[in-house]
């Protein structure tokens, strides 16, 4: 497999993708979030100091996801049609993000879903590392993505 973010000089480039289809594209990307089953408790019951953790969370995915072009040097700046965020728990001690986002265009929207449920984990930690420090962000991975050249992709738990 080729690596294409290299140029002639061996130097990294942001790909050229003017000669590529324009299709519709669609990733999903998810990540956990370990932690006591009181601080679980009490983000599902709103009683946070710092307000609504998951609301908050999911505005800050939702912000990091048009922004990742921003983040992440060599990405395309595109041009979102939609990003979700949904959460999940185990009833226990773990919280699920898992954030979907489409675009119609040239290249995928696999690193903005990545980017929205790190930013919206990262939002869940800071707005609750009062009450637990040591809480635990991962795995973050790409469940899916659909469109372009490479066609489509699903993750498989190879463990």
């Amino acid at each position: 497999m080729e690596l294409t973010h290299f140029n002639e000089q061996g130097r990294a480039r942001m790909v050229d993708v003017s000669d590529k289809e324009v299709t519709t594209r669609i990733a999903a990307a998810r990540t956990t979030i370990k932690m006591l089953p009181d601080t679980l408790l009490r983000i599902k019951a709103g009683t946070i100091g710092k307000g609504d953790v998951m609301a908050v969370a999911q505005v800050a995915g939702v912000m990091a996801a048009k922004k990742t072009s921003d983040w992440i040097p060599m990405c395309h700046p595109l041009p979102l049609t939609g990003i979700n965020l949904a959460f999940a728990d185990n009833g226990s001690d773990e919280l699920y993000i898992e954030g979907t986002v489409k675009t119609t265009g040239r290249t995928g929207v696999e690193m903005e879903a990545l980017t929205a449920v790190s930013a919206a984990a990262l939002t869940v930690y800071d707005m609750c590392k009062a009450l637990q420090k040591d809480m635990v962000i991962g795995p973050t991975y790409l469940v899916s993505k659909t469109g372009g050249k490479s066609g489509d992709y699903v993750h498989t738990d190879n463990t």
